[in-house]
This record gives C-alpha cells, sequence and structure tokens, in this order.
C-alpha cells in the first residue's frame, strides 16, 4: 500500500485548486468508493509527502480534516488508518445479475408516462415571435416595481403578519377582482400559490380520489389534464361547441370540472351567460366542483367581460384560478387561488403540506403595487397597446396566409387560434416554423378527442408592429 498509493493521486500545479484541497478531495474519493479499504493504513506522511513531492504540511492537513469528517483515524504512535463501517456494500457479495438493471431506478407511473406528455411546451433561448402565452415584458414598469421590491425588503424585520398568505395582498387582489371580476369572497379566501399551475394542483390533490372522474374541454390546457391525471382521475376530454363545454349527459357524472370560460383556451371564445348559467346547473345537481382559470381575464377588448362563474353563484363548490404572470410579465411567477370560505383552514394546511408557498416580500411589493394604482394603470395601458396587436397580427395573417388559415378574432387575451383551411398536418408545420425562428403550437396537441382538427396556436402581445410583420412572412411561407 506504501508504494501504491502515490500512483493512485495526480495533483496538478497549474495554479488551480491548492495541493491541501486536491490531496484531500482524491483520498476522500478513494475511501468512499473502496479502493482504500477500511482498515489500511495509509504512509506516513513523511513518506507519503516525499513520495507526492509535497511538503510535509500539505499531507498534514489533508489528513486532519478527512479525520475531522471521519474518513480516517489517527491515533499516537501508528500511521493513519481508513475508519471503518465506510464501505457502502457491507460487506456483501457483489450482485452478479444485470448490473444496469439492478442500478435503474424504478420510477412511479406517473413519473415513467412524463416522457410521453406534450406539455409543458419548453423553448431554448429568448422567447421568440408568435410564442404564446407571453406579455411583453419590454412594456412593464420595471423601475416602479423594483421600487416596490426594494421597500417590501426592508420592512422585512418590521413585519409583524408572518402569515403564509399576506393579508394586505389578499385584501388589495380582492377589491380588484370584486371590481373588475366580479369576485365575491373575503380576504382570507384568496391563496397565493408560487404559479397558477400550483394553485389547480393543489385542488386537483385535495378533491380528488384514484378513479374520480374529472372533464376538461377539448381542446384545452395541457396543464389541467396532466395535474388532473397525476391526482389519479380518469380524465374525459369534453368537445367544445361555439358556446363553450357542452354538458349534455355523459355515462360518468365528474366530481370536478375544469374550464376556462372567459376566454377558452385555445380557441379564444367567451363563454355567454345562458352557457355559463347551465354548466352551474349542472354541476351543483351532479355534486362536481368548478375550477374556473382565467388565466388572461384581465385582457378583453370588445366589451365589458362577463362576471367571472365564482361571482354569479358564489358556492361551495367553485375554484377561482388566477396568475400575474401574464397582467405583468413572465418572471413574477405568482398565482392566486378563491377558495370556498367553508374550506379556507383546509386548504391553508394542504397549501403548507404541498409546499406551495411563496415569498412574503414578493406578496407585499405585489399588495404595495396594487393598493398605488400602478397595476391598474399597467392594464389598462397595455390592454390598449394589445388590442392593436391583435387586431395587427390578424392583418398580417390575412395578408400572408388568408387562403390557408382561417383565424376567429378573440375579444381578449393574448393569443389566437389559427385553423388550417385545408388539408394539414400542424404538427410538421409547427416545427419547420421554429426551424425558421417563429414558434406556434399545433392545436392537435391540445385536443383530448378524436378529430380531423389541425391549427396553429399563436401569440401576439408579446410582440411588437415590425416583429408582427416579419414573423407572418415567414409563417406564409411556410404554410403556403
Amino acid at each position: 500500500m506504501d508504494e501504491l498509493l502515490p500512483g493512485m493521486l495526480h495533483l496538478s500545479r497549474d495554479g488551480g485548486e491548492t495541493l491541501t484541497r486536491q490531496l484531500t478531495d482524491q483520498l476522500r474519493g478513494l475511501i468512499a468508493d473502496g479502493r482504500l479499504a477500511p482498515g489500511r493504513r495509509l504512509p506516513s506522511s513523511r513518506h507519503l509527502a516525499q513520495s507526492l513531492d509535497v511538503s510535509r504540511n500539505t499531507v498534514s492537513f489533508a489528513i486532519e480534516q478527512l479525520a475531522a469528517e471521519g474518513y480516517l483515524s489517527l491515533s499516537a504512535g501508528r500511521r493513519p488508518a481508513v475508519a471503518k463501517g465506510l464501505s457502502l456494500d457491507g460487506g456483501k457479495p457483489p450482485f452478479q445479475g444485470n448490473r444496469a438493471a439492478a442500478g435503474r431506478l424504478k420510477l412511479s407511473s406517473w413519473a415513467r408516462s412524463l416522457h410521453v406528455t406534450n406539455w409543458p411546451p419548453v423553448h431554448a433561448g429568448r422567447p421568440r415571435p408568435f410564442q404564446p402565452g407571453l406579455a411583453d415584458e419590454r412594456e412593464f414598469p420595471h423601475d416602479l416595481w423594483s421600487r416596490h421590491l426594494r421597500r417590501a425588503a426592508r420592512n422585512a424585520l418590521a413585519r409583524r403578519d408572518r402569515s403564509i398568505n399576506h393579508p394586505p395582498l389578499q385584501q388589495a387582489l380582492l377589491q380588484h377582482l370584486a371590481v373588475h371580476r366580479g369576485i365575491k369572497a373575503t380576504p382570507a379566501q384568496i391563496l397565493v400559490v408560487p404559479t397558477a399551475q400550483a394553485g389547480l394542483t393543489l385542488v386537483a390533490n385535495a378533491l380528488l380520489e384514484r378513479g374520480d372522474h374529472a372533464w376538461i374541454e377539448s381542446p384545452g390546457y395541457g396543464g389541467a389534464h396532466v395535474a388532473l391525471r397525476a391526482a389519479g382521475a380518469i380524465v374525459s376530454a369534453i368537445p367544445l361547441d361555439a358556446q363553450g363545454m357542452t354538458v349534455g349527459s355523459r355515462k360518468y357524472a365528474p366530481r370536478l370540472i375544469f374550464v376556462t370560460p372567459s376566454h377558452q383556451y385555445p380557441t379564444g371564445r367567451l363563454m355567454p351567460i345562458g352557457r355559463r348559467l347551465e354548466l352551474l346547473r349542472f354541476a351543483d345537481a351532479a355534486g362536481a366542483c368548478i375550477i374556473e382559470d382565467d388565466y388572461d381575464g384581465e385582457f378583453h377588448y370588445e366589451a365589458r367581460p362577463v362576471a367571472a362563474l365564482q361571482g354569479l353563484a358564489p358556492s361551495p363548490h367553485i375554484f377561482y384560478l388566477g396568475t400575474f404572470s401574464k397582467s405583468t410579465y413572465a418572471d413574477i411567477r405568482i398565482g392566486y387561488l378563491v377558495v370556498p370560505e367553508a374550506l379556507i383552514d383546509v386548504f391553508e394546511i394542504a397549501q403548507r403540506h404541498m409546499g406551495m408557498l411563496t415569498s412574503i416580500a414578493m406578496q407585499e411589493a405585489l399588495a404595495d403595487f396594487i393598493s398605488s394604482g400602478a397595476y391598474l394603470g399597467h392594464i389598462r395601458r397595455v390592454t390598449r397597446l394589445y388590442k392593436g396587436r391583435r387586431d395587427r397580427m390578424l392583418q398580417a395573417l390575412a395578408a400572408q396566409a388568408g387562403d390557408r388559415l382561417s383565424v376567429e378574432a378573440p375579444a381578449g387575451g393574448m393569443q389566437l387560434l389559427a385553423r388550417c383551411s385545408g388539408p394539414a398536418n400542424d404538427q410538421q408545420l409547427s416545427a419547420r416554423l421554429l426551424e425558421a425562428g417563429v414558434v406556434s403550437r399545433p392545436l392537435s396537441s391540445m385536443l383530448y378527442h378524436r378529430t380531423g382538427e389541425h391549427g396553429l396556436f399563436l401569440g401576439f402581445a408579446a410582440w411588437n408592429e415590425k416583429e408582427i410583420d416579419q414573423a407572418a412572412r415567414i409563417l406564409g411561407r411556410i404554410v403556403r
């Protein structure tokens, strides 16, 4: 061992890590992987220093560090020995079967299915036209927002309330939602979660037992599909008509219904009041709960929006879900969930158990941002801006691909759906567009029932007129 050990160590003098650090790390590695067996004695510090051509202090420091960590045993008058009990195999004979199979980690059925899902779509690098779901971060008042953040950070030591859902934000947000979305609730009913997806997951896990039936729209939001499946639900895709989700008789009554009535995802259609009341009556009769996702409900271009389902019929069955990432910009990843009043306590406990907590400083900054009027001012300004971009997008698509794409102008929101007018493969179209620098989402990836529909889901809010025109020309060339 005295002669072999120096040959197992390779110290570099190129000015990177110190010799002591290198020696310590390499000896630790040799012990950890079993190449230096428990009970084996190392050479003396003098002998090892001579063999490695380093100072004796370098070796002594490394040995003392490893002894402090428990890798080596020291005793007066004897050479250092590798501590016993460090081997991971516990003396068992090596496994003789398939080593690859033995080393493969067993995943849950949920984790094994992740690679076949098409959600969430991920695009490397900076966002590019026409990536859906993005606000224009260039139009956000960053300087004003940073002042609110700094003020909230300075207030940390003086903050007395340590609630996980910051009461000033609950109050400010409720005042905004009551006026602009017709929400009827108390401040305590608002839970602040890391993302809207987290809020959806929280509801699914709190309400569903494995084997329960849940409904989603088709085409619809992929995040709802994966969250409900992960909670063990049997997910049924409910086709849409011109007014939204159809709620006729089905074989199995749902325990949970997920809908996007303000701007259906991805068609952009507004569910009219008659269909909303029909859905509420159906859910009440079936004993079903509703998750109402108002993901970009701040942006309406044609008229004052219809009140949220939650405001039409406050009940113990409706959960209202929203996010700041669309109304501000993507980096503010905070969502909120309005829960029925009777369920506040259990949902706050569930929120803690699942770790769905957000920074109190961020919550306080948002509370100030809303209370000061800056949030509403920003919403009003970009609503006018996004309406202009929607109109520009409609004109550009009509000019460049009007014979190949049929576009229904959305009454609000941040994106639109362009359906293929003739035979097409939207997956291939989307892939070709991506190669050309234009991001889209194929409609077929958002359909959960059998249909021959194809189209492209395109965002317009984050792109100025020049960017819209350039990307539309690329899109038109490729779809033709």
